[in-house]
């Protein structure tokens, strides 16, 4: 199986250590980078790479869950990272929301 699909902007992949299906957004401008990382599912990644327009592609994308990742930038930039998955940022905010 392909395990990584891109196009201008967009890349997903399949992780083999967590069985789960990933894909990120990049825009880059004079402003600066913008990244934007998705837990898709099986469906979507077979169906990315199908469209004739990138526009497309990363509709698709962003309509599976969005992934959020913490940094630690007390050291400057290369501090641990961590992600959390989007149902584990809901759970989180319900139980604090719950205090």
């Amino acid at each position: 199986m392909k395990t990584k699909k891109h196009g201008n902007n967009w890349t997903a992949f399949f992780d083999e250590d967590n069985n789960r299906y990933f894909a990120e957004i990049i825009y880059t401008s004079r402003e600066g980078r913008e990244q934007y990382n998705y837990e898709i599912t099986r469906d979507i990644y077979s169906r990315l790479g199908t469209f004739d327009s990138d526009n497309e592609n990363e509709r698709l994308i962003k309509t599976a869950n969005m992934i959020y990742s913490f940094e630690n930038t007390m050291y400057g930039t290369l501090g641990p990272e961590r992600t959390v998955l989007d149902e584990e940022a809901y759970e989180e905010m319900n139980r604090i929301s719950d205090r």
